[in-house]
């Protein structure tokens, strides 16, 4: 089976200067543009003496707010190449009809769609929610970390390691050809003998690590470490909503990890598992990779309803309605998940009643999701509704999501599916329950808490300006794809020969560059904020009038979170607290025991990642020792014991009444 291909050096494997695609220009620029930016990152780091403070501070912090800060960053910026891929698909099919080519060949243009389903499912959106899961779940629940601190920079390092590896791909050989899950055959060795596929498995499988790791950590934290009083029962619906997210991704991301793996023997070890001759089934990849990926898409979204949850209640000043039905609706939806992934493949021919079962069980997820959406507007009735920025991306989100759902419901019925399975309009409902429900809800969420997390609001100017360029470039981006989709126009395709069609393409990419427009206008806010972050401070350490917990703290919160541990008696927990006369403590502080930052989670990362990339370009010895290297770290940790140190009562003290003062001074 291997035989056609090149022999492998002794030290560097397949790795050759023929891998640097000099040839492409657009690439070339890329890097150019990449390379510059690095040095004057580089360049700033250097001149105003931050390496220390980065290195002490974030990069090896175990805080969990730090690190929720991080996994945000890492999205943002993946964010940024994941749509930059989105803008070129959309201009060359714009423009490549009939004589007219367009600018992007057929193999780049395949890795490029290939590349963004996966920056932007597993670099993206994944590392926002993990974000916000990590930094509100500890503050919501009245811990001072999450339950294994290092576990949770160690699990931040590695997706950050998959994520250099996708990025590696630009530059160093090339990345998939296959469609963002990467069926076979066409992800086996013979139709994908370059290093592609492998730079898919392995960024994925190294990340998947991180992210199994931190599902673990949360569903530890959130059991076992609530404050007095909080029962399961009292917890805010943010939480709930985390917890069952991670539950989904203890069970379903070990299927990713197995299927992957089955894979990599495939094409590493000569094995059959998916192949279509020698008792290979590439249907079994089909059903395992979907297993993973339809509660995927729920792991992605629950967190985000618990986001507009808490921004429904706190800007309809109501306590949230329906709060036991939500609940239960969040726990419903995380059972049914598991049992709709085969909608994915009606066409696939698994017979009439296997699609009816899957096809009803579609339908009735729709009801527990649709029950949420009449709780907020529930909420928002009668209620004193404030629109600043977090509630336009909600009001926004519930109109776009009922869209994307209703459409879902016309895909779960088995004869349509079979009309519109690989046409545009699948990728219409996709994007538009992604970006409707998840995008939206991560930046209402980013308006929402970025006061508690850097103690100013955002420019609500800028904020408005992003989440109308948003919205309205959304619906000129991806509606034309439903009618489209409709008229029968397959995904996935570079150049077409109907020149009536070209219209609809055109819409879609003006519509893009108004996302692009919306994203722009995100970071010009981020700018603008930071630079009148005096005039936007809010020195409450509440500048919504919050309803949960974390708002009881400082904005930003000090390392160890609560000074004394909050006792909990409703579910609206700082908001009881305020009805009660909560006043802050001037005396009774104690010492407060905190686990040190570490670089054991960094380095191995790193040497992880350098084994996945051996493996890439079967540097066979590179990447044993790289794989013993980190088998070494990870024992010489393990026998670490010396990872704490005490803050002193006094300085608690100081810090809690310095507070106490400058809140007292103000009112």
């Amino acid at each position: 089976m291997l035989d056609h291909l090149e022999p492998d050096h002794p030290l560097f494997g397949r790795l050759g200067w023929e891998a640097i695609p000099l040839h492409e220009p657009i690439l070339l620029a890329t890097f150019a543009a990449v390379a510059l930016g690095g040095a004057a990152l580089l360049g700033a780091l250097t001149y105003f003496r931050l390496w220390g403070t980065l290195w002490r501070d974030w990069i090896t912090s175990i805080d969990h707010k730090k690190i929720g800060i991080m996994y945000m960053v890492l999205g943002l910026i993946m964010l940024l190449r994941g749509f930059a891929d989105a803008i070129m698909m959309r201009a060359q099919q714009a423009i490549a009809f009939g004589d007219a080519t367009g600018f992007l060949p057929p193999h780049h243009y395949d890795q490029i769609f290939t590349a963004h389903g996966v920056i932007m499912i597993f670099f993206v959106a994944m590392p926002l929610v993990t974000g916000f899961m990590n930094y509100i779940v500890p503050l919501q629940i009245g811990a001072r970390d999450v339950a294994f601190p290092f576990l949770n920079n160690f699990s931040f390092w590695m997706t950050a390691g998959g994520a250099v590896l996708v990025m590696m791909s630009l530059f160093v050989g090339e990345f998939a050809r296959t469609g963002w899950l990467a069926y076979p055959p066409l992800s086996g060795i013979l139709q994908s003998p370059g290093v592609g596929v492998d730079y898919y498995l392995w960024s994925l499988q190294i990340a998947g690590v991180g992210t199994s790791l931190s599902g673990i950590n949360l569903i530890a934290t959130i059991i076992k470490m609530r404050a007095p009083g909080m029962t399961m029962m009292k917890m805010p619906v943010f939480t709930w909503t985390s917890l069952c997210t991670n539950v989904l991704i203890v069970a379903a991301f070990p299927v990713l990890t197995a299927v992957l793996a089955l894979l990599s023997l495939d094409r590493y070890a000569g094995t059959n598992f998916f192949t279509n001759d020698l008792g290979g089934n590439a249907m079994m990849y089909v059903n395992l990779i979907w297993i993973w990926g339809h509660p995927e898409v729920y792991i992605l979204v629950l967190p985000v309803f618990g986001i507009f949850s808490e921004v429904v209640s706190t800007f309809s000043r109501k306590k949230l309605f329906g709060y036991a039905s939500m609940v239960y609706a969040t726990v419903v939806i995380t059972i049914l998940s598991y049992l709709v992934w085969l909608h994915h493949f009606f066409t696939m021919g698994s017979g009439a009643s296997v699609n009816s079962f899957f096809g009803i069980t579609t339908m009735i997820i729709s009801i527990p999701t649709g029950a949420k959406i009449f709780n907020w507007l529930f909420t928002m009735y009668r209620g004193r509704i404030r629109f600043e920025v977090p509630m336009l991306w909600t009001v926004g989100f519930m109109v776009t999501f009922v869209i994307g759902g209703m459409t879902g419901v016309l895909l779960a019925v088995p004869p349509a599916d079979f009309v519109l399975h690989n046409s545009l309009f699948l990728i219409a409902h996709f994007h538009n329950v992604i970006i409707g429900g998840v995008l939206f809800g991560l930046f209402a969420g980013i308006t929402y808490w970025y006061p508690k997390a850097f103690g100013y609001k955002l420019d609500p100017f800028w904020g408005k300006c992003s989440f109308w360029f948003w919205l309205v470039g959304f619906y000129l981006a991806f509606m034309p794809l439903y009618v489209l989709g409709l008229m029968g126009v397959t995904r996935r395709m570079s150049h077409f020969d109907d020149p009536s069609l070209q219209i609809w393409f055109q819409i879609a990419a003006l519509g893009a560059g108004l996302i692009a427009l919306g994203i722009g206008a995100f970071i010009v806010q981020l700018v603008v904020s930071y630079r009148r972050r005096e005039q936007l401070r809010d020195h409450t350490g509440d500048p919504w009038d919050g309803r949960t917990l974390e708002w009881s703290t400082a904005s930003p919160p000090p390392d160890y979170n609560f000074a004394f541990t909050p006792i909990v008696h409703d579910n609206d927990a700082w908001y009881d607290m305020k009805a009660r006369g909560h006043e802050r403590p001037v005396d009774g502080f104690k010492p407060i025991h905190m686990p040190k930052n570490t670089a054991a989670g960094v380095v191995i990362a790193a040497l992880a990642t350098a084994c996945g990339f051996a493996l890439i370009w079967h540097m066979w010895l590179v990447a044993g020792l790289t794989f013993a290297a980190t088998l070494i770290a990870t024992i010489v940790h393990t026998f670490n014991y010396k990872r704490d140190y005490h803050i002193p009562a006094a300085d608690v003290a100081q810090t809690e009444n310095a507070r106490t003062a400058a809140l007292a001074a103000l009112a």
